[in-house]
Protein backbone atom coordinates (compact mmCIF):
# COMPACT_ATOMS: atom_id res chain seq x y z
CA UNK A 1 0.00 0.00 0.00
CA UNK A 2 2.87 2.34 0.81
CA UNK A 3 4.39 1.77 -2.64
CA UNK A 4 1.06 2.59 -4.28
CA UNK A 5 0.72 5.80 -2.26
CA UNK A 6 4.27 6.81 -3.17
CA UNK A 7 3.62 6.05 -6.85
CA UNK A 8 0.44 8.13 -6.81
CA UNK A 9 2.26 10.93 -5.03
CA UNK A 10 5.12 11.18 -7.50
CA UNK A 11 3.79 9.90 -10.84
CA UNK A 12 1.59 12.12 -12.98
CA UNK A 13 0.71 9.11 -15.15
CA UNK A 14 -0.57 7.15 -12.15
CA UNK A 15 -2.62 10.16 -11.05
CA UNK A 16 -4.05 10.53 -14.56
CA UNK A 17 -5.03 6.84 -14.73
CA UNK A 18 -6.75 7.03 -11.34
CA UNK A 19 -8.53 10.25 -12.32
CA UNK A 20 -9.66 8.70 -15.60
CA UNK A 21 -11.08 5.64 -13.82
CA UNK A 22 -12.89 7.80 -11.27
CA UNK A 23 -14.26 10.10 -14.00
CA UNK A 24 -15.38 7.05 -15.97
CA UNK A 25 -17.21 5.61 -12.96
CA UNK A 26 -18.91 8.91 -12.16
CA UNK A 27 -19.82 9.51 -15.82
CA UNK A 28 -21.27 6.01 -16.11
CA UNK A 29 -23.19 6.47 -12.87
CA UNK A 30 -24.92 9.64 -14.04
CA UNK A 31 -25.24 8.81 -17.76
CA UNK A 32 -28.57 8.58 -19.53
CA UNK A 33 -29.74 5.01 -20.18
CA UNK A 34 -29.78 5.47 -23.97
CA UNK A 35 -26.24 6.89 -24.07
CA UNK A 36 -23.48 4.86 -25.75
CA UNK A 37 -20.57 3.79 -23.49
CA UNK A 38 -18.07 5.31 -25.95
CA UNK A 39 -19.36 8.75 -24.96
CA UNK A 40 -18.50 7.91 -21.35
CA UNK A 41 -14.93 7.20 -22.39
CA UNK A 42 -14.65 10.40 -24.40
CA UNK A 43 -16.04 12.61 -21.65
CA UNK A 44 -13.87 10.90 -19.03
CA UNK A 45 -10.80 11.41 -21.22
CA UNK A 46 -11.74 15.08 -21.64
CA UNK A 47 -12.23 15.59 -17.90
CA UNK A 48 -8.95 13.80 -17.18
CA UNK A 49 -7.10 15.87 -19.78
CA UNK A 50 -8.37 19.11 -18.28
CA UNK A 51 -7.38 17.95 -14.79
CA UNK A 52 -3.90 16.89 -15.92
CA UNK A 53 -3.34 20.28 -17.57
CA UNK A 54 -4.21 22.02 -14.30
CA UNK A 55 -1.87 19.73 -12.35
CA UNK A 56 1.01 20.26 -14.78
CA UNK A 57 0.61 24.05 -14.69
CA UNK A 58 0.47 24.03 -10.89
CA UNK A 59 3.56 21.80 -10.62
CA UNK A 60 5.51 24.04 -12.98
CA UNK A 61 4.58 27.17 -11.03
CA UNK A 62 5.59 25.63 -7.74
CA UNK A 63 8.75 24.19 -9.31
CA UNK A 64 9.77 27.63 -10.60
CA UNK A 65 8.99 29.26 -7.24
CA UNK A 66 11.03 26.74 -5.26
CA UNK A 67 13.70 25.76 -7.77
CA UNK A 68 13.00 22.03 -7.50
CA UNK A 69 11.86 19.32 -9.90
CA UNK A 70 8.46 17.59 -9.49
CA UNK A 71 9.92 14.38 -8.00
CA UNK A 72 11.83 16.34 -5.37
CA UNK A 73 8.72 18.40 -4.63
CA UNK A 74 6.72 15.21 -4.07
CA UNK A 75 9.37 14.02 -1.61
CA UNK A 76 9.38 17.37 0.21
CA UNK A 77 5.58 17.42 0.39
CA UNK A 78 5.71 13.92 1.90
CA UNK A 79 8.18 15.23 4.49
CA UNK A 80 5.83 18.10 5.29
CA UNK A 81 2.97 15.64 5.81
CA UNK A 82 5.14 13.47 8.08
CA UNK A 83 6.63 16.52 9.84
CA UNK A 84 10.21 15.54 8.94
CA UNK A 85 12.73 18.38 8.91
CA UNK A 86 15.49 17.84 6.33
CA UNK A 87 19.03 17.74 7.67
CA UNK A 88 20.66 19.03 4.47
CA UNK A 89 20.89 22.88 4.45
CA UNK A 90 20.14 23.07 0.71
CA UNK A 91 17.09 20.85 1.11
CA UNK A 92 15.95 22.97 4.06
CA UNK A 93 16.21 26.10 1.89
CA UNK A 94 14.04 24.47 -0.81
CA UNK A 95 11.64 23.27 1.90
CA UNK A 96 11.44 26.80 3.32
CA UNK A 97 10.54 28.20 -0.13
CA UNK A 98 8.01 25.40 -0.67
CA UNK A 99 6.31 26.05 2.68
CA UNK A 100 6.26 29.79 2.01
CA UNK A 101 4.70 29.13 -1.42
CA UNK A 102 2.07 26.83 0.10
CA UNK A 103 1.20 29.40 2.78
CA UNK A 104 1.05 32.20 0.21
CA UNK A 105 -1.33 30.17 -1.97
CA UNK A 106 -3.47 29.21 1.01
CA UNK A 107 -3.68 32.85 2.11
CA UNK A 108 -4.62 33.98 -1.39
CA UNK A 109 -7.22 31.22 -1.69
CA UNK A 110 -8.53 32.04 1.78
CA UNK A 111 -9.68 35.43 0.60
CA UNK A 112 -12.15 33.80 -1.78
CA UNK A 113 -13.09 30.90 0.51
CA UNK A 114 -16.13 32.56 2.17
CA UNK A 115 -17.54 33.52 -1.22
CA UNK A 116 -17.03 30.09 -2.77
CA UNK A 117 -18.44 28.30 0.29
CA UNK A 118 -21.39 30.71 0.33
CA UNK A 119 -22.04 30.01 -3.34
CA UNK A 120 -21.86 26.27 -2.71
CA UNK A 121 -24.22 26.68 0.25
CA UNK A 122 -26.71 28.57 -1.90
CA UNK A 123 -26.40 25.89 -4.55
CA UNK A 124 -27.03 23.19 -1.93
CA UNK A 125 -30.14 24.97 -0.64
CA UNK A 126 -31.37 25.45 -4.21
CA UNK A 127 -30.83 21.78 -5.01
CA UNK A 128 -32.65 20.78 -1.84
CA UNK A 129 -35.62 23.02 -2.67
CA UNK A 130 -35.79 21.83 -6.28
CA UNK A 131 -35.52 18.22 -5.10
CA UNK A 132 -38.35 18.73 -2.60
CA UNK A 133 -40.57 20.41 -5.18
CA UNK A 134 -39.99 17.82 -7.92
CA UNK A 135 -39.86 14.81 -5.62
CA UNK A 136 -36.46 13.80 -6.99
CA UNK A 137 -34.20 11.73 -4.75
CA UNK A 138 -30.99 12.42 -6.70
CA UNK A 139 -30.95 16.16 -5.95
CA UNK A 140 -30.85 15.73 -2.14
CA UNK A 141 -28.00 13.25 -2.69
CA UNK A 142 -26.16 15.96 -4.64
CA UNK A 143 -26.89 18.35 -1.76
CA UNK A 144 -25.35 15.98 0.76
CA UNK A 145 -22.32 15.49 -1.51
CA UNK A 146 -21.93 19.26 -1.91
CA UNK A 147 -22.09 19.82 1.84
CA UNK A 148 -19.60 16.99 2.29
CA UNK A 149 -17.23 18.62 -0.20
CA UNK A 150 -17.50 21.93 1.66
CA UNK A 151 -16.72 20.28 5.00
CA UNK A 152 -13.85 18.29 3.49
CA UNK A 153 -12.40 21.46 1.92
CA UNK A 154 -12.44 23.29 5.25
CA UNK A 155 -10.92 20.32 7.09
CA UNK A 156 -8.14 19.85 4.52
CA UNK A 157 -7.39 23.58 4.50
CA UNK A 158 -7.05 23.68 8.29
CA UNK A 159 -4.93 20.54 8.29
CA UNK A 160 -2.62 21.83 5.53
CA UNK A 161 -2.22 25.20 7.26
CA UNK A 162 -1.32 23.44 10.53
CA UNK A 163 1.26 21.28 8.77
CA UNK A 164 2.83 24.20 6.90
CA UNK A 165 2.96 26.41 9.99
CA UNK A 166 4.50 23.58 12.00
CA UNK A 167 7.13 23.00 9.31
CA UNK A 168 7.85 26.73 9.08
CA UNK A 169 8.51 26.93 12.82
CA UNK A 170 10.50 23.67 12.80
CA UNK A 171 12.70 24.99 9.98
CA UNK A 172 13.19 28.25 11.87
CA UNK A 173 14.21 26.32 15.03
CA UNK A 174 16.57 24.10 13.01
CA UNK A 175 18.23 27.15 11.45
CA UNK A 176 18.64 28.76 14.89
CA UNK A 177 20.32 25.60 16.20
CA UNK A 178 22.71 25.48 13.28
CA UNK A 179 23.67 29.16 13.58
Amino acid sequence: MSALKRRLDSSLTAQAVLAFLMALAITALFARPDEHPASWLLRSALYTGIGVVFIVVQRRRIGRATGADPRRLADLNRKIRHREVPSDPEERAVMRRLVAEHLRRMERGGRWLPYSLGLMGLLAVGLLVVGAVTGSLSLPVFTVLLIGICCWTLWMRRRTLDRCRHMQSALREQDERVS
